[in-house]
């Protein structure tokens, strides 16, 4: 889940229009001020970590009981605040390392993701095939970020207006649901409500994939016009 405090190599643009960004960069930037000095970004960053196996744990343990949702709720809080404070934490006290953070927060991101949506898919609540659907969307979004911030030296951190805060939020509020409906039947005796709302997520992510490739293509074509023609009345002069 690329976040708002994700550190960025110098000279890219950072596109971040989620409905929660300003209230939370507020409440990063108080966060860092009152954090002790010995507490690095690196420590941050692995207690991000230390969060998305909670959440993993949690999901696949829910097999032996639903009480164990809540450590999964637990880690998305662990893992917002690890994953959000490094790279916040890095500009406050101007000790960014660009490269290595750009490089370690997005690997760590990339990890703690499927983690997240493999546990989902573990838990007797959503069937792995649909969650790898959702996985599947996000990763495709991934690949169309890392490949803007080399073409166009944009970074796009948000979708919809809404970034990674608003999709843990979801994410929780999706939990909640898995402990008060339970597992239940299924539509049709097949499909839960949980596989829909998840496969649809994934369908969705997928869809801006397709959309937000082709609106860059678009750009870049536009900045780069074709110049076959050139070269055919070259070659028929020559």
């Amino acid at each position: 889940m690329t976040l708002p405090g994700s550190q960025t190599p110098q000279g890219i643009n950072r596109i971040q229009e989620n409905l929660l960004a300003r209230l939370e960069r507020r409440l990063l930037n108080w966060i860092c001020s009152h954090l002790p000095a010995r507490i690095t970004p690196d420590m941050l960053t692995f207690g991000g970590m230390v969060g998305a196996f909670m959440i993993f744990g949690g999901y696949v343990l829910s097999n032996l009981g639903e009480d164990w949702l809540w450590l999964a709720i637990a880690g998305y809080a662990v893992h917002w605040f690890g994953d959000s404070t490094d790279g916040s934490l890095a500009r406050f006290r101007k000790i960014e390392r660009p490269r290595y953070g750009y490089f370690l927060d997005h690997s760590c991101d990339g990890l703690a993701t499927t983690m997240v949506v493999a546990g989902i898919g573990l838990s007797p609540y959503v069937t792995l095939e649909v969650a790898l659907v959702a996985l599947t969307g996000y990763l495709l979004l991934s690949i169309h970020a890392f490949l803007s911030v080399r073409v166009l030296g944009e970074l796009k951190l948000s979708y919809l207006n809404a970034g990674p805060t608003e999709l843990r939020l979801m994410l929780v509020s999706l939990t909640l649901a898995m402990m008060a409906f339970g597992t239940g039947p299924g539509w049709f005796g097949v499909i839960s409500g949980f596989d829909l709302f998840v496969g649809s997520v994934g369908a969705i992510l997928i869809a801006l994939f397709v959309l937000q490739t082709a609106a860059t293509s678009r750009r870049l074509a536009l900045a780069e016009p074709s110049r076959n023609k050139e070269w055919l009345k070259s070659a028929e002069i020559s």
